[in-house]
């Protein structure tokens, strides 16, 4: 795959981009299926959204699309697949890109702050407007931010019950990529995967069990072959983002710009709504269809979480002895939440050591 991406930049950077404002061509793309609330709205209020608006503008009849949902690249992909051109716009899984992406990554490194989806993806397209560096690290990926998605809290989805944090020791569950701090403390062992790879991993025997989204556990079957739920409430995640390729950017008209901005935005609160609402169906038609529902406890939950390592702190000092507003970006994320009305299911803020306010 890595040979294969080399190939595809030599291709992409071969030909130059057409910046003929009267012949806009865009690619869209993400790495999973409709049935994921992100990326049925990019198909069903993004893309013809955007073309309604651009219809009322001079640009009207200059703008067509191709749209690839979950086959153009794969899921471990989906930032080098904007980065390099491949498609104009596209969703990317920060989740997967710690490296590159570690600011993105906040809620992943911190599980336990709220179940809210609505309100932690508004305060994190907020923040990309209040903290500069945000936004800048998608672009030094060659990549613009337009807005963020999430994903309805996490539980975990399992072929054993689970009862105390203790019957999770010594088994093997999938966490992707920077959710795989979540299990530190539980003598659990963390494999990587996405929503694409865990049914057949799980019916393999590679994994025994997920730590998972619920509206992704139902659409891809994965009670058939873990039939144990054990609601938790590690909390809703930001996950990625709806992106476009720098270079691309540049081309587009300033009145194209910001149309696409502010759909981005309306898709971002939508996919939000659309994943709670989703949530709830898919509980229900998870039991309708034989899964194994219960509720760890919340003696077990506090256990889980006093388990955990001082993420908060470890969190701050990796990124601000990096340069990074760490410690501001985690101060300005749990105000912001609780100004919203949110109280957060355990205060990362108020656990950093020696600190009463960020930089």
């Amino acid at each position: 795959m890595r040979q294969l991406f080399f190939l595809l930049v030599t291709l992409v950077i071969s030909f130059p981009v057409l910046a003929d404002s009267k012949n806009i061509r865009l690619t869209v793309a993400t790495t999973h299926p409709a049935t994921v609330p992100w990326t049925a709205l990019i198909r069903d209020y993004f893309i013809p959204e955007c073309e309604r608006r651009i219809s009322l503008t001079e640009y009207k009849n200059s703008i067509s699309w191709t749209a690839h949902y979950g086959n153009l690249y794969r899921w471990k992909d989906s930032l080098n697949g904007v980065q390099i051109g491949l498609s104009d716009v596209g969703w990317v899984g920060s989740v997967w890109e710690s490296s590159r992406l570690p600011l993105q990554n906040i809620t992943y490194d911190l599980p336990f702050i709220t179940n809210d989806l609505v309100a932690l993806i508004e305060v994190v397209n907020q923040l990309h407007v209040q903290i500069p560096e945000l936004a800048s690290s998608w672009r030094n990926n060659n990549v613009e931010f337009l807005a963020a998605t999430g994903t309805d809290t996490y539980h975990l989805v399992t072929d054993f019950p689970v009862d105390t944090i203790d019957d999770l020791k010594g088994k093997r569950i999938l966490a992707p990529g920077a959710a795989s701090i979540w299990l530190k403390g539980t003598g659990a062992i963390a494999v990587n995967g996405a929503l694409t790879s865990y049914y057949t991993q799980l019916k393999t025997g590679a994994a025994d069990g997920a730590v998972t989204i619920l509206t992704g556990a139902y659409p891809f079957k994965l009670h058939e072959v873990a039939p144990y739920i054990t609601l938790v409430g590690i909390g809703a995640q930001s996950v990625g983002a709806l992106t476009v390729n720098s270079d691309r950017w540049k081309t587009l008209p300033d009145e194209i710009k910001e149309i696409l901005k502010e759909v981005a935005l309306e898709y971002s609160r939508l996919s939000s709504q659309a994943g709670m609402e989703l949530y709830l169906t898919a509980v229900q038609k998870l039991k309708e269809e034989g899964a194994f529902f219960s509720t760890l406890n919340g003696r077990e939950k506090l256990r889980w979480i006093e388990g955990l390592p001082p993420l908060s702190q470890q969190w701050v000092d990796r990124y601000q002895g990096m340069g990074l507003p760490a410690k501001r970006i985690l101060f300005e994320l749990m105000d912001e939440l609780r100004s919203k009305g949110v109280t957060p299911t355990f205060d990362w803020d108020k656990a950093v050591l020696n600190q009463t306010s960020p930089n």
